[in-house]
């Protein structure tokens, strides 16, 4: 194969600079669509999982990845699931905290062995797979916020703010601590791996944030402030990932020092109101919309992405290309392949000029 990945393209776009050659990011591509793409089964790996299963796996991510010309892959370590009760985050039920009592009893202290127990084999397969030239976009999957949920349940959280103002305050202390905890380790172990670390953390939707603008200032922030710093001393961008119309907060988390963001979608801003509010200071990644890969042809695909790739290519510092979120199974593998093409065909015209 003659493309050769580069991770350091995408980390020059991280931290907001010109790489030479236009980089492509996903948040992810759904394993679905992997399979699809190499003709190939992709089970994901678990407990009873053999060695060979986790080489199997990372050694396929990685060669669909890079047959994609990307330089890097995604790779989160999931902290919600490494506790019994799970599964709030998804609405519809409470978490297994909803009072002082529950906070005080909840074994956060065995999360951690938990969660290396089920993620350690991940790491280390990947080690064994990833071509020269390439690591992962990731590290502990989850925000702050996006645990939250899950161990009390959004309806419940937003309640639990004005019932116990108190407990809502020490609940994400303590979110705080186990969070640094783990990505402390992670740096340590397995910070080889990543090129940018990364944390997703839903803040918003399509017309707010999902808290109070205060309430996130107060809560949250100090606890990604925590973790920030810890990537920056480990000499690693930290890329922002965040869905909804969080612009209430946007000046706060540049504060707090991310590095680039990445998460958009028309119907609530077009990506030129990214680069002209934030371009001048953080990298954006992303810029081109899930719904027009799951609704139009290929070919239009393809047309658009170029003439919009483009433009955000000269007017961004630090941009890569990709969808405003992820590659969910539902997109057509036709329509992303038509979004590779096309951030080919932008790479070739530059190259040419």
């Amino acid at each position: 194969m003659s493309w050769e990945p580069n991770c350091e393209y995408l980390v020059e776009a991280a931290r907001n600079r010109r790489p030479e050659r236009l980089p492509i990011y996903e948040h992810h591509i759904a394993p679905e669509i992997v399979a699809q793409g190499l003709g190939v089964d992709m089970v994901f790996p678990g407990e009873r999982s053999s060695i060979a299963d986790y080489r199997r796996y990372y050694a396929n991510q990685a060669r669909f990845w890079r047959e994609m010309t990307y330089d890097a892959i995604d790779f989160e370590a999931a902290i919600v699931g490494c506790w019994d009760n799970s599964g709030a985050i998804m609405g519809g039920k409470p978490g297994p905290i909803q009072n002082r009592s529950d906070f005080e009893s909840f074994p956060f202290d065995e999360v951690p062995d938990r969660f290396w127990r089920n993620w350690t084999p991940h790491l280390e397969a990947m080690y064994d797979t990833l071509p020269v030239g390439m690591k992962a976009v990731g590290g502990c999957g989850y925000g702050i916020f996006e645990i939250s949920e899950d161990l009390v349940g959004y309806e419940y959280l937003c309640l639990l703010l004005f019932d116990d103002p108190g407990l809502f305050a020490d609940l994400y202390r303590r979110i705080g601590d186990l969070v640094v905890s783990l990505w402390t380790r992670m740096l340590n172990d397995y910070g080889d791996l990543f090129c940018i670390c990364r944390m997703g953390d839903d803040l918003g939707y399509r017309s707010s944030t999902l808290l109070r603008p205060d309430t996130i200032r107060q809560h949250i922030l100090p606890q990604y402030r925590r973790v920030i710093d810890l990537v920056h001393a480990a000499g690693k961008p930290f890329l922002m990932h965040s869905c909804g119309r969080i612009f209430a907060v946007m000046e706060d988390l540049i504060e707090a020092g991310i590095d680039a963001k990445h998460s958009n979608e028309d119907a609530i801003a077009p990506f030129d109101e990214w680069i002209r509010c934030y371009g001048e200071r953080i990298g954006l990644f992303g810029g081109i919309d899930v719904d027009l890969l799951c609704r139009q042809s290929p070919g239009a695909i393809l047309e658009e992405v170029v003439r919009k790739g483009s433009q955000h290519r000269q007017a961004a510092h630090g941009y890569a290309l990709g969808s405003g979120n992820s590659i969910p199974d539902y997109v057509p593998l036709e329509s992303f392949r038509a979004l590779i093409a096309a951030a080919q065909e932008i790479r070739r015209s530059e190259a040419e000029e």
